[in-house]
């Protein structure tokens, strides 16, 4: 059997667990194709870009469960479970993925509702009469 190679990635709040098996290729989301599962090409460029920064485009072929958020965020959680499953295929890859921006986490998210507020910060209308 092929080698199998995980890697988890994480954005807001949707999570991707990523395997990379040996292959030729083939995107498969939750059960889907990825022309089905993300229909913008921005999105399918987001989750190439680790391939093609250690040019590895057809040399694996990636199953990923992906669950939480939008499909932007889950996109972006995919390019950081492939790249992290990559450093599992190769340590030496590490330079170039990093170089790329790719192996760090974005950690930004939803800023929580405070009490007497609308929305986090969004106050009130002040009405002077």
């Amino acid at each position: 059997m092929a080698n199998k190679f995980y890697g988890t990635g994480r954005r807001k709040t949707s999570v991707a667990r990523v395997t990379l098996v040996e292959g030729s290729g083939k995107y498969t989301f939750n059960g889907k194709d990825i022309s089905q599962y993300f229909p913008s090409p921005s999105m399918k460029m987001t989750i190439e870009k680790p391939f093609k920064v250690v040019n590895m485009e057809d040399n694996f072929d990636v199953i990923v469960n992906v669950s939480g958020s939008g499909l932007s965020a889950q996109s972006d959680a995919v390019s950081l479970g492939i790249s992290r499953a990559l450093l599992e295929v190769d340590q030496n890859l590490r330079p170039k993925l990093k170089k790329a921006g790719l192996l760090t986490r974005d950690s930004r998210k939803v800023e929580r509702k405070k009490y007497g507020l609308k929305k986090a910060r969004r106050a009130e209308q002040f009405t002077k009469r």
